[in-house]
């Protein structure tokens, strides 16, 4: 069983970055829990989530001591860095975490997420790359996904209609759903 908790400010993508963690359990055929916390300000206030994965079923999502905890923000570095058990791991973003974790009993590794997350994004600003399918590997994950999630619900069907986003992940869906629907001879509408 490994139990993560992913953990920073709304918006920097820690319930994202536990979906896909999740996600790659369940494909791995694993059983998995995914237990989201986050403030009612959303984007700017605290938020976290507890994974579980594991090939026995899980009795609870809740975590009491975490294999590796991410912290994308010091408070969360503060909060969870207890949290690690000994011989665990500690990524901490050190883009904007300036101080050094108390734990010398388990593995910490200082990433500057933000600063890669520059480096591999478009440099001419994010705007520019809205009309484009991303390139991404995770957000082609996501977006072959949310395609199979749209395929299995029954909504998928003659006349289907949907909207999408204009970012890169919200256009490889489409296109994945696209090519879901030749395969299956449905002709949408923009009804």
């Amino acid at each position: 069983m490994v139990e993560i908790i992913c953990s920073g400010f709304g918006g920097q993508g820690v319930l994202v970055a536990g979906t896909i963690i999740a996600d790659a359990g369940m494909e791995q055929g694993k059983n998995v829990t995914w237990y989201p916390s986050y403030g009612s300000e959303m984007r700017g206030g605290t938020a976290n989530c507890s994974v579980v994965v594991s090939d026995k079923p899980v009795a609870s999502p809740l975590i009491s001591v975490a294999d590796t905890v991410l912290a994308m923000n010091l408070p969360s570095m503060l909060k969870f860095q207890s949290e690690v058990k000994p011989g665990g791991l500690l990524l901490v973003n050190s883009s904007i975490i300036d101080e050094k974790s108390n734990r010398d009993d388990c593995d910490v590794v200082y990433v500057p997420c933000n600063h890669i997350a520059e480096e591999i994004g478009n440099p001419k600003g994010i705007v520019s790359g809205t009309t484009q399918i991303t390139r991404d590997p995770v957000g082609l994950v996501m977006a072959q996904n949310a395609a199979k999630v749209i395929q299995y619900s029954g909504l998928l069907k003659e006349g289907f209609s949907f909207q999408t986003g204009a970012g890169g992940a919200s256009l490889a869906a489409a296109k994945f759903l696209k090519d879901i629907m030749l395969r299956q001879q449905i002709q949408g509408s923009f009804g």
